[in-house]
């Protein structure tokens, strides 16, 4: 069997979220491209954060009930994000995975810009591939 690695399996369709822009729109775009989370990038793609479905809706329910646009990604994005490298192993993205690490992960290259994002799902469907 052939060893996976992250950008066998990586979405290059994810939801790439600029820093100044409201949560609405942030929120819009994530239900777009069907993901519970994005990465926060500059005008270069470079990663800065990551903001996900649960502090969407948590701002989208104030703008609801207020009728005010309360605040821009860069208000709630969070800024700790773990990311991987295309090269490395799935299998221990999987492992990291399956304990208390994040779910989604983005994708960067030397550079640090975001080439991609890898989700559990991907991670899942990838695995039960080679066994089926």
């Amino acid at each position: 069997m052939k060893e996976m690695i992250v950008n066998d399996i990586m979405d290059t369709n994810f939801a790439k979220i600029s820093v100044d822009i409201p949560v609405v729109v942030a929120s819009k775009e994530l239900i777009t491209k069907a993901a519970l989370g994005g990465p926060v990038v500059d005008a270069n793609d470079k990663l800065l954060g990551w903001i996900s479905e649960q502090e969407c809706l948590q701002v989208s329910m104030q703008v609801a009930y207020y009728n005010e646009r309360v605040a821009m990604v860069k208000d709630i994005m969070r800024e700790d994000v773990l990311s991987v490298k295309a090269g490395e192993k799935v299998l221990e993205i999987a492992t990291k995975m399956s304990m208390s690490q994040p779910k989604n992960y983005p994708v960067v290259d030397a550079s640090n810009k975001v080439i991609g994002v890898i989700t559990r799902r991907n991670v899942l469907k990838a695995i039960l591939s080679t066994i089926e």
